[in-house]
């Protein structure tokens, strides 16, 4: 799950990168080892060449690029993100998928921490409170169920920043959280990620899910899903330090009100 903690401590040398993850967060090294073996195999090029992994420690060649985050997102970046995403869901063949340990926080684990952070809400803003309500009134009528899977394999994390704009394509990066999912509940996590909105007028998110061609039952799914991670992220952000806020001011009511708008849609 999209979080506001640092998970990992980064190191460059050179070409060479190294992740050290922290303790805490069990099996993240040995998913991110796991998807840059897979995707070196799949699809070259994509994401970092794996160079070793030890217990904890993640060492990786290093991408050239600028992160998409920050970046005025323009028709040209959202076709290669389209294009790069596409390629990573399809990367991994069917039956080598389905050996791949489900991706952490995926529907069930969600709407379970959704009820923990709404029994311990405490009221803070007329707004947010009323989105909090009507969301764990959504929530309990929630069934995720099987209908409009698409498997794929799942980067795991939505943040523009994991996505690296060279000029020409676009790389991936950042894969803890990364295994087995679908495409509806991927695009759902992409969509409803903050960093796909909040630096600029235009909602990344939205361009960018429409450039999937989605089934209906798939289109489901993913208005589902999108309500859950709106919802996420409403919990989240309240956690944001308002001494050191790490998103522009009044990114915490806008979240509310797109929680609102989710569920009404």
């Amino acid at each position: 799950m999209a979080d506001l903690q640092h998970t990992h401590e980064v190191a460059f040398d050179g070409d060479v990168v190294t992740k050290r993850y922290r303790a805490g967060g069990p099996g993240s090294a040995e998913r991110e080892w796991r998807a840059l073996t897979l995707l070196a195999e799949h699809a070259p090029g994509l994401a970092p060449e794996p160079i070793a992994f030890e217990a904890g420690v993640v060492r990786m060649s290093r991408l050239d690029g600028e992160p998409l985050r920050g970046l005025p997102v323009t028709d040209e970046h959202l076709t290669a993100l389209a294009g790069a995403l596409a390629m990573l869901h399809a990367a991994v063949p069917l039956p080598v998928l389905l050996d791949v340990p489900v991706r952490p926080w995926q529907r069930e684990a969600v709407r379970d921490w959704l009820r923990g952070q709404g029994a311990r809400w405490r009221a803070r803003d007329p707004l947010a409170d009323r989105a909090v309500r009507e969301g764990l009134r959504w929530l309990d009528g929630w069934r995720p169920d099987g209908s409009g899977v698409r498997p794929v394999f799942g980067g795991g994390d939505g943040n523009l920043a994991n996505f690296l704009w060279d000029g020409g394509r676009v790389r991936v990066v950042d894969f803890e959280d990364s295994g087995r999912s679908d495409l509806a509940y991927e695009l759902a996590e992409l969509a409803e990620h903050v960093s796909m909105w909040v630096d600029g007028p235009t909602d990344v998110g939205v361009d960018l899910v429409a450039r999937f061609g989605l089934s209906a039952e798939e289109e489901r799914r993913l208005r589902e899903c999108r309500r859950a991670q709106a919802l996420v992220w409403l919990f989240l952000l309240a956690q944001d330090d308002p001494d050191n806020p790490r998103n522009p001011p009044g990114t915490f009511r806008r979240q509310a009100e797109r929680v609102l708008a989710r569920l009404d849609g």
